[in-house]
């Protein structure tokens, strides 16, 4: 276990990897540009930050990125459609970018 974290919060980010892991990527989204963010490429962001979290302590870089993306997913929610359940697809994406930034919070204090 990473040092300072609840178990339980690790373990709900642990379980929200996972159901990413299977959820496929909505279709429409590739290769889309929603007020000039690249959807793949925000995806990947948060994706690798979460990774990252998930084996230890976010560094700034990560966690910079993590906010800027988070701050990016809640600007776009609602400019999203929902065709291949993306609306859903991007809201799970905000909360586990949401939790691992609160657990490298966690982890500062």
């Amino acid at each position: 276990m990473i040092a300072n974290m609840s178990e339980s919060e690790l373990d709900l980010l642990s379980r929200l990897w996972e159901e990413h892991m299977h959820a496929p990527f909505p279709p429409h989204m590739r290769g889309r540009e929603i007020e000039g963010e690249d959807m793949v490429l925000l995806d990947a962001d948060i994706a690798g930050c979460v990774l990252s979290s998930l084996s230890g302590p976010l560094d700034e870089k990560r966690r910079k990125i993590l906010l800027i993306c988070l701050a990016a997913v809640e600007k776009l929610l609602p400019s999203i459609d929902d065709e291949d359940g993306a609306t859903e697809y991007y809201k799970h994406l905000r909360d586990m970018a949401a939790l691992a930034v609160e657990l490298g919070n966690a982890n500062a204090r």
